[in-house]
């Protein structure tokens, strides 16, 4: 099973910058699906953007034009490009991974298979 360590969090203010890395290890992120999930206090974990195994990409509505989701395969990283950043976009960010067959839909990562989560890195956005 992979695993996964997310880093690159951390407190910006309104309209900057940030780059998530999820490094996975026990497989290679050229065979996986992977998306980025985000959970704001009190709301749910939603989807935010994801990658098929063949690179396909969706985003969710909110980070459509702001962030763009890639992998490194020479890295075994998935990353998460944030820009013009929000105080919306304030939340835990997760990454998960789950072998094919998978699908996206608005950002989100749906499989039926069990998808292996890291520990999560935190994103503030101040106004």
């Amino acid at each position: 099973q992979v695993q996964l360590v997310e880093s690159g969090g951390g407190s910006v203010q309104a309209g900057g910058s940030l780059r998530l890395s999820c490094a996975a290890s026990g497989d290679s992120v050229t065979k996986l699906c992977m998306g980025w999930f985000r959970q704001a206090p009190e709301k749910e974990r939603e989807g935010v953007a994801g990658i098929t195994s063949v690179g396909g990409t969706s985003y969710a509505y909110s980070a459509q034009g702001r962030f763009t989701i890639s992998k490194d395969n020479a890295k075994n990283t998935l990353y998460l490009e944030m820009n013009s950043l929000k105080p919306e976009d304030t939340g835990a960010y997760y990454c998960a991974a789950a072998a094919p067959p998978c699908g996206l839909a608005s950002g989100t990562l749906q499989t039926r298979r069990t998808l292996s989560w890291g520990q999560g890195t935190q994103v503030t956005v101040s106004s």
